[in-house]
């Protein structure tokens, strides 16, 4: 459905437009070279690791298809084969075959052994990589083709796991200096060759690339943070791929250039089942029923987000398929019942929400206070309980393109980050049982059912899934539209 365009005020375009000023240079992809033109990307967030995979910057470097991983996943979260060509576990141990014919862009081969220093690194970094959080994790080389890695206890996604970024092959040259470095030193189709600190990166073809030459000569990035200069960069023609475009200015640009993509992230009220009104599970049932999740979608997210029927959000698209009726507890009367709800600034959507359930919860018969700080000055308060109920906007899907993690932090009597208080016998043997389950159909199968044991307890009321808005110029073609957020720019993107 298109949407009806809204001015916007002179001073706002003059500001991106001072912003952008010099983003990209003019031999950009507009002025075609005998090999086709360079993609023009404008990126949200600068580096904040100096690329390093071993940090979120990872991401970037997936996005750019310069450094790869042993595995990649399916839209289900299934592992496909990458570097590794087949698997298969043993107890603990999982065996993977390494690719052949497979060079870096500095020119030397992948093999068994430059794995192992990949993944040893990782496993001996201060921090770990996320994916690796709690995970004992060994690799050895059985030889010159053959990479064991074994776990300190059996684990049924390590494949998943090695999908991660963070856990991407480079050659030995990455690893010669303090931090890691991945200029030219990738598998990928496109080889990183220049970065200029938090401004610009540059990326050109690599022609020896083992799964064929891409059909672009190159790209250009540019890292632009304000999100009205980037929608200014694809209205203008300065880019040809623009990141996270905002709500707020994807009504201004050409309906036709932009796709909404859903995200792996669900906008969740977290009720406090173990101190407060929320104790009371007919109070916690009253406020679900008091929520209108449409209006939200409709009135703080301009129609640009999916309204919740579970914790599990479209970007996973088997949830909806899987998910069953989840018998709820009878709704008490709130009679007059003061809640407090807490939420951050640090996403500008919240406190719009907030206002908007502080309405709607008082029209059901609550008093509704609201406490909004910025994430790093509420979050402890949050976890320790200190709220009847906060609002969060969650990553259902970590690194391992898995929710069982999600779902353990959050709704686990031991959970890390179970804002909720909640600890049910119930829902920890779902959890569990789902930890356990192998992957594949019966896996998903239990994650949902421990779900359902979630929702029963109400202890989390989802409200929406929110979705990331990419921008592509007319002429591209074959952009990735990712919504775990790994794919931008492979081998078959060009543009016209």
């Amino acid at each position: 459905m298109r949407v009806p365009a809204r001015l916007v005020p002179l001073t706002a375009l003059t500001a991106a437009s001072a912003l952008l000023t010099g983003c990209f240079s003019s031999a950009g992809s507009d002025e075609a070279t005998a090999e086709g033109k360079r993609i023009r990307v404008a990126h949200m967030l600068p580096p904040r690791s100096g690329l390093s995979p071993l940090s979120d910057d990872a991401f970037k470097l997936s996005r750019w298809s310069t450094a790869e991983t042993l595995v990649k996943l399916d839209e289900d979260g299934d592992a496909l084969p990458a570097l590794a060509t087949k698997w298969q576990q043993s107890g603990r141990s999982w065996t993977f075959e390494i690719r052949d014919g497979v060079t870096f862009h500095d020119g030397t081969k992948l093999d068994a052994h430059a794995v192992v220093r990949s993944l040893t690194k990782a496993a001996g970094a201060s921090p770990k990589p996320r994916i690796l959080d709690g995970v004992d994790l060994t690799a050895k080389a059985q030889d010159s083709d053959t990479v064991t890695v074994t776990t300190g206890t059996e684990d049924p996604l390590v494949p998943q796991r090695l999908s991660s970024p963070q856990l991407s092959i480079l050659a030995a040259k990455a690893y010669e200096g303090k931090t890691v470095n991945p200029l030219g030193a990738g598998t990928g189709p496109f080889e990183l060759v220049e970065v200029n600190g938090t401004a610009s990166a540059a990326l050109d073809r690599y022609d020896a690339y083992w799964g064929g030459k891409a059909k672009a000569p190159g790209i250009d990035v540019k890292f632009v943070p304000d999100g009205t200069a980037r929608a200014a960069a694809l209205r203008t023609g300065e880019a040809d791929i623009v990141e996270a475009i905002p709500v707020s200015q994807a009504a201004v640009l050409d309906q036709d250039l932009i796709t909404e993509v859903p995200m792996p992230r669900t906008n969740t009220l977290y009720l406090n089942t173990e101190n407060g009104a929320f104790k009371d599970g007919a109070l916690r049932a009253a406020a679900r029923e008091a929520i209108d999740a449409k209006s939200i979608v409709e009135g703080v997210y301009e129609g640009r987000a999916d309204v919740a029927e579970g914790l599990l959000g479209p970007a996973l698209p088997w949830a909806a398929e899987l998910r069953t009726p989840v018998r709820h507890t009878k709704a008490g009367k709130p009679n007059g019942t003061t809640i407090t709800i807490g939420t951050f600034t640090d996403r500008a959507e919240l406190p719009e929400v907030a206002a908007t359930l502080q309405q709607q919860l008082q029209k059901a018969g609550f008093k509704v206070k609201l406490d909004v700080r910025e994430y790093a000055n509420i979050e402890s308060d949050a976890l320790a309980g200190k709220f009847d109920a906060f609002i969060l906007s969650r990553a259902t899907v970590l690194d391992s393109g898995d929710p069982t993690a999600y779902l353990y932090s959050d709704f686990a009597s031991d959970g890390s980050f179970n804002i909720s208080q909640l600890a049910d016998s119930s829902v920890d043997a779902a959890l569990k049982k789902a930890g356990e389950t192998k992957v594949g159909d019966a896996r998903r199968k239990a994650v949902l059912q421990a779900e359902g044991a979630v929702l029963a307890q109400d202890a989390a009321v989802p409200m929406l899934h929110e979705r990331v808005i990419q921008g592509d110029a007319a002429g591209v073609v074959d952009a990735a539209h990712d919504p775990r957020e790994r794919e931008l720019v492979t081998a078959d993107t060009y543009v016209k």
